[in-house]
């Protein structure tokens, strides 16, 4: 029998108190994760009107490493129902629009000289650093889960990593449980205004790296240095400095947990807001469109399935 698994308040394993409900949490994770990015990847027929099992599946995937990676037939195929269907159907609700986002809440991300002109990046072909998606929003707004449904990959490049957001917090509680108490403090990222000729678009935000809700934990992340101020304290540079050294490509920890992949046509990612990045890439071809991908946020998470 599968079940959603959410821990008891009272034996939360991220409150910093809770060593043995943490160490519990540690070995179901660490036993269940996945060894390889083959790993994360469910057949689907349409995602667009998923079977009972598909979504089981799905979910059962995403309680293990808090994302999957589904593969359809469905290659070229623009329809921007895609995500949104699938978003239902894994009981994400509510779309989270931004501003960019297009009319229906759902981003198409390509490259478009309007958007990237701005600096947004997503919307050009330069490579995205490591990050959360809304480490810039209010904690009100936090995003929870995001889909990607790639309709196009690029000609060359455009490829991603990814990393559970509860591996990260693992990997530096184990280090050192101060890393995660100071990443955790109220103000320890600040991400400052977004301003545009002089208006003020967004804006400066503090907030924790980590915090919780109802026993499920959440990340705020930007491995950008222009467009974020830590917190100034020796223990949350420290803890900084330990968290990109895991992102580290030709780090030990992020060769054996961080998954590298490129979607292709049909392919996309449901999980509850893993930190990811992405390569560069070129659209350079002798014919035909660029790289298309849809993007779909929402607030709520992707509730997993875990084996009791």
């Amino acid at each position: 029998m599968n079940v959603a698994f959410l821990p008891d308040a009272a034996e939360d394993p991220f409150a910093p108190e809770h060593s043995h409900a943490y160490l519990r949490w540690r070995e179901r994770k660490l036993a269940r994760y996945p060894r390889r990015a083959e790993d994360l990847i469910v057949e689907v027929r349409d995602p667009r009107k998923l079977s009972d099992s598909e979504a089981e599946e799905l979910r059962r995937v995403c309680g293990m490493a808090n994302m999957a990676v589904y593969a359809c037939p469905l290659a070229g195929v623009a329809d921007k129902n895609i995500a949104g269907c699938l978003g239902l159907q894994l009981g994400l609700g509510r779309l989270h629009a931004n501003p960019l986002a297009d009319e229906d809440g759902v981003s198409s991300l390509e490259v478009t000289p309007g958007k990237s002109g701005l600096g947004y990046i997503p919307y050009s072909n330069q490579r995205l650093r490591w990050h959360t998606d809304g480490y810039y929003n209010a904690p009100q707004q936090r995003i929870g889960a995001f889909i990607l449904h790639c309709v196009r990959p690029a000609a060359t490049g455009g490829a991603n990593r990814l990393l559970d957001h509860e591996i990260a917090y693992l990997l530096l509680r184990d280090a050192d449980p101060e890393y995660v108490k100071a990443l955790s403090a109220p103000d320890a990222m600040t991400i400052p205004a977004n301003t545009e000729q002089g208006t003020v678009i967004r804006p400066a935000q503090s907030g924790p790296v980590f915090s919780t809700d109802a026993g499920t934990l959440h990340m705020r992340y930007t491995a950008r240095t222009r467009s974020v101020e830590w917190q100034s304290g020796e223990t949350t540079r420290a803890a900084v400095a330990f968290l990109n050294g895991i992102l580290d490509a030709d780090s030990p920890a992020g060769s054996r947990y961080v998954f590298s992949l490129r979607l292709a046509g049909g392919q996309g990612l449901v999980c509850n807001n893993v930190l990811h990045d992405r390569t560069a890439f070129s659209d350079y071809r002798a014919s035909g469109p660029g790289r298309l991908v849809y993007r779909a946020r929402y607030s709520g998470r992707i509730n997993g399935a875990r084996p009791e």
